[in-house]
């Protein structure tokens, strides 16, 4: 098992700079506001052979009294819990303040090994800025800048120096597959409070307020031996209510999560109905050539009369996504989230499906004979065989001559023939032609 180091501090001390600094990434969102972190994020890292992982957590307020600051408090508490070292970032420019000695006292009665860092200190002389922090009685103080590089090295070392490092640990582990899913949705959905479900515990902050998730938060998850990395997305909303400038970043973020994803799990509102923001992220998600699975979420909410009207919108607003497995679930009551897996499984396996050539050449000759394609100006198409060009999504090149002038109808019967043949659900499906050149053209 790789140790596990916790960075914890108050709001805008620099926990997310230095934990993409350490993990080399851009994964947590950055910008000078407080707050702005509010899951607890993980995350890869190395120095030299050893291998750990980092957290990286929201603002922390140990006597949090109500709202999204105590769920903020517990994200942190239960990082804190998971941990075998803890960080506790200091802002060397703003000086000691009372909710540090607050964070100091709940640490010294975990017993914990920590580590004092005193960050944003490029430029300073050390000693006398530094002396203030002293006072919290945790050890010595580092002085680093997360943001220059400056004494971070001498700190990560720091604090694996505190931990037993057996001779196995130098042996990294093979790889194996992990399916990551990505669960994508617009604000309030419930997407935080799924993932929390299907943990089983309150991993993700999950709030009665749009927007309470701003970063592309990823959790590693397990499940009958297939290992899966849930990403819970920032809800998306319409452009005209993007104001913040944090907003944006969590927009970008989604987006990315959900093109780097094999599998998207789209998320509506039953109390809602179906959405031009929804059919947004339904576009951009098969543009992405991203697999996908449809769930409707407080489906106990709605009567019989407004599940009927929902279903029809799907039909008639959706209706692109027709290959995608449709599910009625309630994450809080934790209704119908067993059986998603299943249509995850398939949806995975279909994307990621391996179509030999001579089967391929064979339902293309077949289909043919069942229907040939229409006559385009002066000649008929002629497909001669086809192959698989790609995966997550399925491409299927098909080459012949005069292949320019296949019809949409002709391409969705070719599409839906390969389908029923190898059983694809929940991916998109794309043909492409390659029409040989005419040595006599010139």
């Amino acid at each position: 098992m790789k140790p596990v180091i916790a960075l914890v501090g108050r709001p805008n001390v620099g926990k997310s700079t230095l934990f993409n600094r350490l993990t080399k990434t851009r994964d947590a969102i950055v910008a000078d506001f407080p707050g702005l972190t509010r899951d607890r994020h993980y995350g890869n890292a190395r120095l030299g052979k050893r291998e750990f992982i980092v957290i990286d957590t929201g603002g922390f307020e140990p006597d949090a009294g109500s709202g999204i600051f105590k769920e903020m408090a517990k994200q942190t508490q239960q990082a804190v819990a998971e941990s075998d070292v803890v960080i506790f970032v200091l802002d060397a420019r703003g000086g000691l303040s009372a909710q540090d000695h607050d964070i100091a006292n709940y640490l010294r009665r975990l017993n914990k090994p920590t580590l004092l860092v005193a960050n944003k200190a490029e430029g300073m002389k050390e000693g006398s800025q530094l002396v203030e922090f002293y006072e919290l009685g945790l050890g010595e103080v580092l002085p680093v800048s997360a943001a220059h590089g400056q004494g971070v090295r001498s700190m990560i070392e720091a604090a694996l120096d505190k931990l037993v490092w057996p001779d196995e640990l130098e042996t990294p582990e093979p790889e194996e597959s992990v399916i990551k899913l990505a669960v994508a949705g617009r604000p309030n959905v419930g997407k935080s409070t799924l993932i929390n479900a299907w943990l089983g515990e309150e991993r993700l902050v999950a709030f009665d307020m749009p927007g309470t998730t701003r970063d592309a938060i990823s959790v590693p998850f397990e499940r009958n031996g297939q290992k899966f990395e849930l990403i819970d997305t920032a809800g998306l909303r319409r452009k005209g209510r993007v104001f913040e400038a944090i907003e944006k970043f969590s927009v970008v973020k989604t987006l990315q999560a959900i093109e780097n994803a094999h599998v998207v799990l789209l998320l509506l509102d039953a109390t809602e109905g179906v959405t031009d923001q929804d059919a947004h992220i339904a576009g951009f998600a098969l543009e992405s050539g991203r697999a996908v699975v449809l769930a409707i979420n407080k489906w106990d909410a709605i009567d019989s009369y407004q599940r009927e009207t929902l279903q029809r919108s799907i039909e008639s607003r959706l209706g692109f996504l027709k290959f995608a497995p449709l599910h009625m679930i309630s994450a809080k009551k934790r209704q119908g989230i067993a059986p998603l897996w299943t249509s995850i499984a398939k949806a995975y396996a279909s994307a990621m499906v391996k179509m030999p050539t001579p089967l391929l050449t064979r339902l293309l000759q077949e289909s043919i004979v069942l229907q040939a394609p229409k006559r385009g100006g002066m000649y008929r198409p002629k497909m001669r065989y086809a192959h698989q060009g790609g995966m997550n999504p399925p491409v299927i090149v098909i080459h012949g001559n005069s292949l320019d002038n296949v019809d949409n109808a002709y391409k969705r019967f070719l599409e839906g023939r390969f389908r029923k043949a190898f059983d694809l659900v929940g991916t998109p499906l794309r043909i492409e032609f390659k029409t040989s050149a005419n040595p006599y053209d010139e």
